[in-house]
């Protein structure tokens, strides 16, 4: 599958669907690159045929989610310099913590993360990132 991307004449590009993340459910991009920078899209569990499991495999699938966006506007999670993670109890904040360790581990971007109503997912997450010397974008 090849990434659905959209450049405007003022150097914004808009990254339509990323291989293998499902769609958005709304008139938006899942990221939008401009100025060396990449804005994500809040990322939810969600991936085709995967079904409800256990809070932190919905870390994964999230932050799989995430990178994969990342990766096709041309910037990876090393590139991350702000995190904002969105939580629908206060109680998952340590397993969240303990599986965002393993994708971010000593690279520590800012992060702000809130607890809020959220429908009918258990997280959600949106990043800001560099876009990778050399990517193009």
């Amino acid at each position: 599958m090849s990434v659905n991307t959209n450049t405007n004449t003022s150097g914004i590009t808009r990254i339509d669907s990323a291989p293998g993340v499902p769609a958005a459910v709304g008139p938006y991009a899942q990221a939008t690159s401009a100025g060396g920078f990449v804005f994500t899209t809040g990322q939810i569990p969600a991936a085709p045929g995967r079904s409800a499991d256990a809070f932190e495999d919905d870390v994964h699938a999230t932050l799989r989610n995430l990178e994969a966006v990342l990766h096709a506007a041309g910037s990876d999670l090393d590139h991350v310099v702000k995190v904002n993670a969105y939580l629908s109890s206060p109680d998952q904040l340590a397993p969240f913590n303990q599986v965002y360790e393993t994708f971010f581990a000593d690279r520590r971007p800012a992060r702000t993360t809130v607890c809020v109503g959220l429908w009918g997912v258990s997280l959600e997450i949106d990043c800001v990132a560099v876009v990778r010397a050399g990517a193009g974008q």
